[in-house]
């Protein structure tokens, strides 16, 4: 059974920089691509960033490039979201989901998902 746990969530002000991990137990990082995604109420879930199973390519949504760093500890089986400049409109719940099939930028493409973790940021 495939299971994702994120961490590191929390308040932080404008400006200000927060990183969120990932846990895996029954699948690694390795495998496949895996990503980052964020949801605020009443809105779909939209895609962050994605990271290919090695590690060596890097994808990001056109907001958070330059800013968000997307990593993975394949030792520690752990991904890992690096948020610089937050702005208040990123307030939402972010998750960190593991890719089955298909486009990597959206979210039917994903089979295995985190329960979400909070980020707020305050103006």
């Amino acid at each position: 059974q495939v299971q994702l746990v994120e961490s590191g969530g929390g308040l932080v002000q404008t400006g200000g920089s927060l990183t969120l991990s990932c846990a895996a137990s029954g699948r690694t990082f390795s495998e496949n691509y895996s990503g980052w995604f964020r949801q605020t109420p009443g809105k779909e879930r939209e895609f962050v960033a994605v990271i290919t199973g090695k590690g060596g390519s890097s994808y990001y949504a056109d907001s958070t490039k330059g800013r968000f760093t997307i990593s993975t500890d394949f030792a520690k089986n752990t991904m890992s979201l690096q948020m610089n400049n937050l702005k208040p409109e990123e307030t939402a719940v972010y998750y960190c989901a593991m890719h089955r099939m298909g486009s990597v930028y959206v979210t039917d493409s994903y089979n295995y998902w985190g329960q979400g973790i909070q980020v707020t940021v305050s103006s």
